[in-house]
């Protein structure tokens, strides 16, 4: 027996089913085992629902399926056992249990607007409870400047037309915005006309965080990686220039020597160290941005550095500009080349005071913060821990969004041609990342600059500083010293140096030629250029000292990259005289090694 609901419901006729078996009305994917579960069923018939706890499915005649609720009753007869299956179409009770427990937010409304549902997920995404829209118009949900979009957007689905998903921002009860991303369905009645809409729009406030998160890193990471390729280029053309340096200056001193008595021929060659002094320094500027000169670290107090070169800064930044200093109670303790720290400072009170060409307000100010090792702000983001804050202020006129990002990058300037290196920041930023610190800056135009350094905090004592010795002699009397560089020209320049003030000077080329040149004649010191080809300098003084452990060593560098240790950090205890330098320095720095008052 079938009833005029079986009929509606499964298509057939009820000629077509009298007569067959029960599994005509089963997925085919079930039918051999429902026979089973029919036999057992009548071994123990009950009154129970079919299936409890399952999701069951009917077979419609032209084959589809739908959701289906079944209760079983046995019936005794005549006959015998008879059994009564109530069935009920479960579409749309199954709709409503997956729009209820949806974490999206889904509803619909009338082509005019008028919202006719609203499901959990948009109470809470929307903030509104359902109770408080129903019946009312969906835009009070939608920006004001977006509204007319979306009405060409309900258009386009009442005419048929597909939208796919769109992002758009909605306005919640209590005035914030909610990113989303929605799709449009709509809804027909029995002859097919489009009567409302449908919405199912998902909050992805935490996607586009993540995706501004993801691109704040990409951009750090290919800046980065410009500003390393940068630094390999200016510390391999650096080595070159500063040998090339060297000899200019030094040449020079030989050739003023000879004219003393010619003034004209004096103020040439003073006319060459000034271009030479200056070129020297934008080498030192592009060899500390890049990460190439080896650097000397100490244990510092950051308070009272700064506090050492306020007056100093005070007479560079003039007196159209205020000086204030600010430093923190607590004791700064940090890791870092004294000088670098210096220069840091220094480019930073001068970019300020360019920035301020009528004047203004200049702040320094430290501090001890805690970085939690997320701050996207931060180029590069530091890991998290304690730090010492170095932040520089001026009231100046401030970068736009399309500068700012640039300001660390080498050669980038808003100054007039010919006013300034575009080395200021980008030496900072050299500096501070290579100390394992990070930099932030902000800046709104006509409002001023902030930079920020953050440095790592120590908790180690500062060592008592040892004044350095007055060198008084700076002659060789008869020391003999090998002098070793690849470099032709700054080689015969070292030697004329040394031999002109009383040393016996051996020279080599390379290290091979250094070790028998040395296992022949010997010499009181190894004089060496850290970066040859074959075997550096390093290397080089290993070898001779397996022979002479206490054979002093001088090591001459335009451009380490790391040869004297990791990340350009020498031992202490290491001699080093940086290129291009002067006869005093040399001679001054010869002495001091084979003394022992280094």
């Amino acid at each position: 027996m079938v009833n005029a609901q079986v009929e509606k419901l499964f298509g057939y006729n009820r000629d077509e089913l009298l007569g067959e078996p029960v599994e005509i009305l089963v997925p085919e994917s079930m039918r051999a085992i429902h026979v089973h579960h029919r036999e057992d069923y009548f071994a123990h018939p009950v009154s129970r629902p079919m299936g409890a706890g399952m999701d069951l499915a009917a077979r419609r005649k032209d084959g589809t399926e739908f959701p289906a609720e079944i209760l079983l009753a046995a019936i005794e007869t005549e006959g015998g056992l008879l059994v009564s299956a109530a069935i009920r179409d479960g579409t749309e009770r199954k709709q409503v249990a997956i729009i209820a427990s949806s974490s999206d937010a889904i509803t619909s409304q009338t082509i005019d607007g008028i919202i006719t549902s609203w499901n959990p997920a948009a109470e809470r995404i929307y903030g509104y409870l359902a109770g408080e829209v129903l019946g009312r118009n969906i835009e009070l949900v939608i920006p004001p400047d977006r509204r007319e979009h979306e009405r060409a957007l309900i258009a386009r689905v009442a005419a048929g037309m597909s939208n796919g998903e769109l992002e758009t921002v909605r306005l919640r009860r209590d005035g914030s915005l909610v990113d989303l991303a929605k799709t449009l369905a709509p809804i027909t009645d029995a002859s097919g006309v489009v009567v409302g809409v449908s919405t199912i729009a998902r909050d992805i406030t935490e996607r586009k965080l993540a995706e501004a998160d993801r691109l704040a890193l990409e951009a750090r990471l290919n800046q980065s990686q410009r500003l390393e390729s940068l630094g390999q280029l200016a510390g391999g053309v650096a080595h070159d220039f500063n040998n090339l340096l060297a000899v200019i200056l030094n040449y020079a001193s030989f050739v003023a020597d000879e004219v003393t008595d010619n003034a004209a021929a004096q103020a040439d060659i003073e006319a060459i160290r000034t271009a030479a002094q200056r070129a020297a320094r934008l080498t030192h500027q592009l060899l500390t941005f890049a990460r190439r000169e080896p650097i000397q670290p100490e244990v510092l107090d950051l308070n009272a550095l700064v506090a050492e070169v306020k007056s100093l800064l005070s007479h560079t930044i003039g007196e159209n500009v205020k000086l204030t200093v600010h430093l923190a109670d607590e004791l700064l303790t940090i890791r870092a080349d004294r000088g670098q720290i210096e220069q840091v400072l220094m480019n930073l009170a001068v970019n300020s005071r360019d920035a301020m060409g009528e004047g203004g307000t200049l702040t320094i100010e430290t501090a001890m913060v805690q970085l939690d090792g997320d701050d996207a702000r931060l180029r590069p983001q530091a890991a998290a821990g304690r730090y010492a804050q170095l932040s520089v202020s001026d009231t100046g006129v401030g970068m736009t969004d399309d500068v700012a990002p640039h300001a660390f990058d080498p050669f980038f300037s808003t100054k007039p041609r010919g006013d300034g290196s575009g080395l200021g920041l980008a030496t900072v930023y050299g500096i501070v990342t290579e100390g394992g610190g990070s930099t932030s800056l902000y800046s709104e135009p006509g409002l001023g600059t902030t930079i920020r350094i953050y440095l790592p905090a120590l908790n180690e004592p500062i060592a008592p500083t040892r004044p350095r010795p007055v060198v008084d002699a700076v002659r060789g009397d008869g020391k003999t010293i090998l002098v070793v560089e690849d470099e032709p020209a700054m080689r015969d320049v070292t030697v004329r140096i040394l031999a002109r003030n009383g040393y016996v000077v051996l020279q080599a080329a390379s290290g091979a030629e250094a070790l028998i040149v040395a296992g022949d004649h010997g010499c009181d010191l190894l004089l060496t250029d850290v970066i040859m080809p074959s075997m550096s300098g390093p290397e080089l003084a290993e070898c001779i000292r397996r022979q002479r452990p206490r054979l002093p060593v001088l090591f001459m560098s335009g451009y380490s990259h790391g040869v004297l240790g990791p990340g350009g950090v020498i031992d202490r205890r290491m001699a080093l005289i940086e290129k291009p330098f002067n006869a005093r320095q040399l001679l001054e720095k010869v002495h001091s090694v084979i003394t022992g008052d280094q």
